[in-house]
């Protein structure tokens, strides 16, 4: 990568801003004259480039110019020289394109199926539908990774760089440049795990019968490490995190072994499905554990604005919770019901459907259903092969406290994870 831009990198830029059907006549046209002003010399090399007026602009008159240009040609403003890309990376790059209105909130989704690996996008509150690609780069990585390791992956925003962990293999894709890079796998392979990022690092735990272990992954570093001990064995849960402290949620006891354990183990499992355990990141230890209202099984929660928002399955119905995230003099706020998710009654809600709960923004939560929805009773009578379609998508606003209903996911993304980053 070169340190200073030259002349075809203004004239790339000039045609990535606005593009002009005239610019390569009046390119030949002016590379003509210069060549009739000053012909070719045994001094002067034919290969030579003048310097571009553009390599020499202070920092932040190239920041305004690489702000406004548009999202799909990020990708190729990050490879032009060094200096453009650090222009890139830097967090006034980000902030200024907010504030010109150039980055939204948009849906990450990401399907593991017997055609490849996919990735869905779509941008929140623009009624476009999703948007499928083959996930980038991934012809880079070697195939040997994705050998049932992502069938029940988590995904998680550091920034705009977006981490698919799987059982045993972590994917890192930048959301701006498309760029993807295999990471180190967890120490221990977890399935159906809670995971959630805390102060710019990544928390998991359960999901595993051999450990109670809590590790934490460092991405400067590129390393995990195990950093506490769960007090309890939890599988099938769910992640999220407010104020420094990473939160498991849900899911059932794993672990122990003969046939009175399995029996003294069945009540505290039901415990376990509406349950949350609470680790302060900063104190390295374990808080007093809470429980959702009401009971149910807990199945999605995540984070927004200041609040942890929680899905509980009740069998017939789901029921939609909000805890305060910050902790006061008194410790934390208490719970508050909200609107439940407006599910079409053809849905039946047994153990077959799945949710993935992600915020977006400071106001809003995604709700998107990424598995199940099979209705038996209109699968039988013939008039939907397979009832009602999958991959309901449902936004919730807090501010106004109504759902809205969003382009559902597309038919090939069951059991994928998604998560949302401004891009």
């Amino acid at each position: 990568m070169e340190e200073t831009c030259n002349s075809r990198t203004l004239t790339w830029l000039v045609k990535s801003c606005r593009p002009n059907p005239n610019a390569e006549t009046r390119r030949k046209n002016a590379f003509a004259s210069r060549l009739c002003d000053h012909p070719p010399s045994a001094n002067r090399p034919e290969n030579h480039l003048d310097p571009s007026p553009f390599s020499s602009l202070p920092d932040d008159l190239l920041l305004e110019c690489l702000s406004r240009v548009s999202h799909s040609s990020l990708p190729s403003v990050a490879l032009v020289c060094r200096r453009w890309s650090q222009t890139v990376d830097s967090p006034a790059f980000r902030d200024l394109r907010r504030t010109l209105g150039r980055l939204r909130h948009t849906l990450y989704a990401v399907a593991v199926s017997d055609y490849g690996i996919f990735s869905a996008t779509h941008r929140v509150g623009s009624g476009v539908p999703w948007k499928i690609s083959p996930f980038p780069g991934i012809e880079a990585l070697p195939p040997e990774i994705f050998d049932g390791s992502f069938s029940h992956a988590r995904m998680l925003a550091l920034g705009r760089q977006i981490y698919v962990i799987g059982r045993a293999a972590t994917v890192r894709c930048d959301a701006w440049t498309g760029s993807v890079a295999r990471r180190s796998p967890m120490l221990f392979p977890r399935k159906k795990f809670a995971a959630a990022a805390v102060g710019g690092r990544i928390y998991v735990s359960g999901g595993t019968a051999r450990t109670a272990a809590v590790e934490e992954y460092d991405p400067a570093a590129d390393a995990w490490r195990v950093v506490a001990e769960s007090p309890r064995r939890r599988y099938g849960c769910v992640g999220a995190a407010a104020d420094g402290v990473f939160y498991a949620i849900g899911g059932l006891k794993i672990g122990g072994s003969g046939e009175a354990a399995t029996r003294g183990g069945r009540l505290e499992a039901h415990v376990y499905a509406s349950s949350m355990d609470l680790y302060d990141v900063a104190a390295g230890a374990w808080m007093r554990s809470r429980h959702v209202p009401g009971g149910g099984c807990v199945v999605a929660a995540c984070e927004a604005g200041a609040g942890i928002y929680v899905v509980a399955s009740h069998a017939v119905e789901l029921s939609f919770w909000r805890c305060e995230g910050r902790r006061g003099s008194a410790g934390f706020g208490e719970w508050c019901r909200l609107r439940s998710p407006p599910v079409p009654a053809q849905v039946r809600l047994d153990g077959a459907v799945r949710f993935c709960c992600v915020g977006i923004g400071e106001k809003r939560v995604g709700l998107v259903q990424v598995f199940g929805c099979i209705d038996d009773l209109l699968r039988r009578s013939g008039r939907m092969a397979r009832g009602l379609r999958e991959g309901l998508v449902l936004v919730y606003d807090s501010e106004v406290g109504e759902w809205s209903r969003g382009p559902d996911l597309p038919e090939i993304f069951q059991r994928s994870a998604c998560v949302c980053v401004e891009c």
